[in-house]
This record gives C-alpha cells, sequence and structure tokens, in this order.
C-alpha cells in the first residue's frame, strides 16, 4: 500500500502565524511553492496561506503584506491527512475538499506536503486523469 509519507515531499517549511505575508511571499519565491502551511507558537498546523491568497486578501484591497500576519489569512479549519493515510484517503480528501496541496500529518505535527506534482509521480495515468477531472472540471 502506497501512503501519503510515500509520496509526500517533507521537509515543508511554515511560515509562523505570527510572521507577516511579505516574508511569506519571499519563502514562497525562495521554495519556488506557491503554498505555505501556518504553523503556531505550538508547532502545529493553524492554517495554509497561498500566493493567490496574499494577492486576493491583501495586495487587492490596499493591505501592506509587511503589516498583515499570516493567521490573518488562515480561513478555517485546514484540510490535512495522516502520513499512514494510503493514497486513495489522500485523493479522496483533495478532491472532496477542493484542494490542489495538502499537508501530511504524524503525531500532529508537519512533516510534509502533497501538491499536484507528488501526485503525478506516484498515480497511474487513470487516477491522475480522475483526479485532475475531480479538481479543475467543477471551477
Amino acid at each position: 500500500m502506497t501512503t501519503a509519507r510515500d509520496i509526500m515531499h517533507a521537509g515543508a517549511e511554515c511560515i509562523g502565524e505570527d510572521e507577516y505575508l511579505d516574508k511569506a511571499a519571499r519563502m514562497m519565491r525562495d521554495l519556488n511553492v506557491g503554498s505555505l502551511p501556518i504553523c503556531g507558537r505550538d508547532d502545529r498546523l493553524h492554517g495554509i496561506v497561498t500566493d493567490r491568497d496574499i494577492v486576493l486578501r491583501c495586495c487587492a484591497e490596499n493591505r501592506n503584506p509587511a503589516e498583515v500576519p499570516a493567521s490573518e489569512i488562515a480561513q478555517g479549519t485546514p484540510h490535512w491527512v495522516d502520513a499512514r493515510a494510503d493514497v486513495g484517503e489522500v485523493l479522496e480528501t483533495m478532491e472532496g475538499h477542493q484542494v490542489r496541496r495538502v499537508p501530511v500529518i504524524s503525531e500532529h505535527r508537519l512533516v510534509g506536503m502533497i501538491s499536484e506534482a507528488d501526485l503525478a509521480r506516484a498515480l497511474t495515468d487513470d487516477q491522475l486523469a480522475h483526479f485532475v477531472e475531480s479538481i479543475y472540471a467543477r471551477g
């Protein structure tokens, strides 16, 4: 059985909940990613911030990214998968919540992220086609 831990990319870096969006943007640039997990002082996942969030919920509202903390962007409870989840559960979570990236948690700690690129390497062509159709066909 292939698990989330098998297909994730390990070492996902967090932006602290009290750190500002300008730092998040620089981290995304430097890491060549489009999203970052938001971690709290308790070292647990508190949300996710995307490049789109920064543009729409900060810049487009004429706010200064150097003054907006990441915690302000986090909306609701983040969707995640357990490191032991099988690929079917990963796909069900991502498709069901219409997310293109999902954090991987083990023992209440972030251990990695799964992105579309990770899925592309791990899935059969049929599984990948179904995922793409599920995520992009709905809008």
